[in-house]
């Protein structure tokens, strides 16, 4: 197994823990197997590779891991809904301020094109 461990922006790690430990304890009760390790560099790997030795990609965007944690009963239950709403409230916050903001890239990009 390889556990990254969390760094501060995973703010607050106690609730980061109680997943990976629920999750893990979990494993244990339904006797789940890991897939096989992998020694070689993921990030040098195609796509197809990584999906044949069962690696998965994290969310590449808030909202959808927002969606991710709500789907997760196990997660939701551990973490209760007073901690589920309002992980969810702030990540709906703070896409909506994201989604709708112009970013400079954006002007470097389209203002001179169009």
């Amino acid at each position: 197994m390889e556990l990254r461990s969390p760094d501060p922006t995973c703010n607050p790690p106690y609730l980061t823990f109680a997943a990976i430990l629920t999750a893990g304890m979990e494993g244990i009760k339904k006797q789940l197997v890991p897939p096989a390790g992998v020694n070689q560099n993921i990030f040098e790997m195609s796509a197809d590779d990584r999906k044949k030795a069962h690696i998965d990609t994290l969310p590449g965007d808030l909202i959808t891991a927002n969606e991710h944690l709500l789907e997760d009963k196990l997660i939701c239950d551990t973490l209760g809904s007073h901690v589920i709403d309002g992980l969810n409230s702030i990540a709906q916050m703070e896409w909506d301020s994201f989604r709708t903001e112009v970013h400079p890239w954006e002007v470097e990009q389209y203002l001179t094109r169009f």
